[in-house]
């Protein structure tokens, strides 16, 4: 498949722009969650990303946007054509990574997914669980052929690194994959911790928030207007004279290539070593359309170095 990249130790071949589908049943429903979805696959995209915790947030039990997901794959017959990721551990109720959880929440993504298999399963946080019992819950998706591979998210880089040595020990599944909090803004803590193990191990990285929950759009600057959003609370520690750097060399970069600054926000991102592919959401399709040349672009090493220079100073997680 062209323009993709493989999971290591997989079959599978991904996009460089997995969609996240934590917006769909929240800020996107009904025809507008499908039209989103046949933009992405349009073009080329085909990994879509979800987990039975969406949209909690709105007041429910979660399971929503696996839900939508769920009814457009089966309205487009397009199961076999996509990768569907999935997580578990953090719906109202399942807080926990037990086995008993882990075996009903599978069944329930499963249902509400309308398939029969999961690409990638996510052990969405780690809750500091026995980590034998849970992987071997895991070990028993992938052997019952539920699940072809799992994958972690929110993980230490110690239970990270304990969990894979423990898979290989048993001869159990391996996590092939990780969620990182990772994105210009946010850069130290996974460089620091997990970039290291990511890099011995092969793991394969997927960072969400590769936005800074749309700080790095350039709507949000600093001493500039409010912008009316239900994001405006998350970017506020982004404001800064670190932050509006950031921004003056994405414009820079993206007026270079005429494309959205988002697009080089996700494509400096999509270079990292061992990134497979960047998460990102959008709300409507023309926000769609400012991030898809990410697939394509390419930074040249004097863009890169003007991004790296920009965002090097640390700063902590807001999420």
């Amino acid at each position: 498949m062209n323009n993709t990249r493989p999971i290591p130790g997989t079959d599978l071949h991904v996009f460089p722009l997995c969609l996240g589908g934590n917006v769909f049943g929240s800020t996107v429903t009904g025809g507008d969650a499908f039209d989103l979805l046949d933009a992405y696959a349009a073009a080329g995209g085909n990994m879509i990303d979800t987990a039975d915790s969406y949209c909690h947030w709105v007041g429910s039990d979660g399971g929503e946007s696996e839900t939508i997901i769920g009814e457009w794959l089966h309205a487009r017959e397009n199961r076999d054509a996509m990768l569907i990721a999935s997580k578990v551990g953090q719906a109202p109720g399942r807080e926990n990574l037990r086995p008993e959880t882990i075996r009903a929440a599978v069944e329930g993504s499963l249902r509400r997914l309308r398939t029969d298999y999961l690409d990638v399963y996510y052990a969405h946080q780690d809750h500091g669980d026995p980590l034998e019992a849970t992987l071997e819950a895991l070990d028993d998706l992938v052997r019952r052929g539920v699940v072809r591979y799992v994958a972690a998210s929110n993980h230490s880089g110690d239970r990270l690194r304990r969990a894979l040595d423990e898979s290989q020990r048993n001869g159990w599944a391996r996590y092939v994959a990780y969620q990182p909090l990772y994105n210009l803004m946010d850069r130290a803590e996974y460089e620091s911790e997990i970039a290291p193990l990511a890099d011995e191990t092969g793991l394969g990285i997927f960072p969400y928030w590769g936005l800074a929950c749309g700080y790095l759009t350039g709507k949000y600057r600093l001493g500039g207007p409010d912008v009316d959003s239900a994001r405006a609370g998350f970017v506020a520690p982004y404001r800064t004279e670190r932050g509006e750097r950031v921004l003056q060399a994405l414009d820079a970069v993206a007026d270079g290539h005429r494309v959205h600054v988002a697009a080089v926000a996700l494509a400096w991102l999509a270079g990292r070593p061992n990134v497979v592919a960047a998460l990102a959401s959008a709300r409507t399709t023309e926000q769609l359309a400012q991030l898809l040349p990410m697939a394509t672009l390419r930074l040249a090493d004097d863009e890169v170095a003007l991004l790296d220079a920009a965002s090097a100073a640390a700063t902590e997680p807001v999420g």
